[in-house]
């Protein structure tokens, strides 16, 4: 009996797996976590406050200052001050989760929000732009080429797709990197993410490949965390109907030769409902890897693109 391999690891806030740690005792469950997710995701909850011997419930926090470089105060009790606690336990999980693939930080929180977290003058007016959470600053500093998101990005179809391609692909290089850093198995992976990466970056795509195609007698250990870095960088950028369709037509001319006319009107009429909004591109793809079931390719067989997250995630029905 084969023993299933690992779910990818993903740290989340607490209160979006139901806990009831938020300042006033409630919870913001995401059930897209706590119900769907759970299935593919071991998660890790965490909430900095109370780790940090906040109680609960307890006064809010909020972030005050510089937005660069905000402090975390009690909006009541200003002598509250616990931006250095928060910023310890923020490198303090980095180090300790060393083992994720992934962060759902929970938004417009002082201490996790990501983005737009409301910052403020010292005389109460809101900062322009806001900033960001003091824990999440912190773990984030140091794992910078993680994939994280906030709980409501997630509800954006494209977003969350997005975020859980990155996850999986953190995961892949994490036992790549297991195995041990070669030239070949280098080679091996950039092959296999070359049409996900010109979905998600044509020019990317092209750049990574001129790093290894000039890789000569470069260590790959050296340069192996620059291709990754870059690699997390671009997968950051969402997929358009456009690029998809581009990568799409590349991956259908690998069929010119097997399939009747037929067929491939069939298979351009398809991509062009897709690029045209007609069709989401589950639609497309399943035409693509119908054909390919009966010629198959090895090349096209080790694609990520064409299925870069369990297929019953369903995450491509939506865009």
């Amino acid at each position: 009996m084969s023993i299933a391999p690992a779910k990818p690891k993903i740290a989340i806030s607490a209160c979006l797996m139901g806990a009831e740690v938020r300042f006033n005792g409630g919870h913001k469950e995401s059930r897209l976590c706590s119900r769907t997710l759970t299935d593919y995701f071991d998660f890790v909850p965490v909430c900095p406050e109370v780790a940090i011997g906040l109680g609960i419930p307890r006064e809010p926090i909020r972030l005050v200052g510089d937005p660069e470089r905000p402090e975390a105060v009690g909006t009541v009790n200003r002598e509250i001050n616990v931006t250095q606690p928060l910023a310890e336990y923020g490198r303090q999980m980095a180090a300790e989760l060393s083992d994720i693939c992934g962060y759902i930080f929970m938004q417009k929180s002082p201490s996790c929000g990501l983005l737009r977290v409301k910052v403020y003058h010292a005389n109460g007016a809101p900062v322009d732009g806001g900033g960001r959470g003091i824990y999440a600053q912190a773990f984030c500093e140091q794992h910078p080429n993680l994939p994280v998101e906030e709980d409501g990005r997630l509800n954006d179809p494209v977003l969350r797709e997005n975020f859980l391609t990155r996850v999986f692909a953190y995961n892949d290089w994490q036992q790549l990197l297991a195995q041990g850093l070669t030239r070949r198995n280098l080679i091996d992976f950039h092959s296999r993410y070359k049409y996900l990466l010109m979905a998600h970056h044509p020019v990317q795509y092209k750049t990574l490949g001129n790093l290894l195609g000039n890789m000569g007698q470069t260590d790959p250990r050296e340069l192996g965390p620059r291709y990754f870095s870059e690699l997390m960088e671009a997968l950051k950028k969402c997929a358009t109907r456009r690029t998809h369709t581009n990568v799409l037509q590349h991956i259908s001319g690998y069929l010119k030769q097997a399939i009747s006319t037929e067929d491939k009107q069939e298979m351009q009429h398809v991509i062009g409902q897709y690029r045209h909004g007609i069709v989401p591109l589950v639609v497309p793809l399943t035409l693509l890897k119908h054909f390919f079931r009966q010629h198959p390719d090895p090349y096209i067989a080790q694609q990520v693109y064409l299925q870069p997250h369990p297929e019953n995630l369903s995450l491509r029905n939506a865009i």
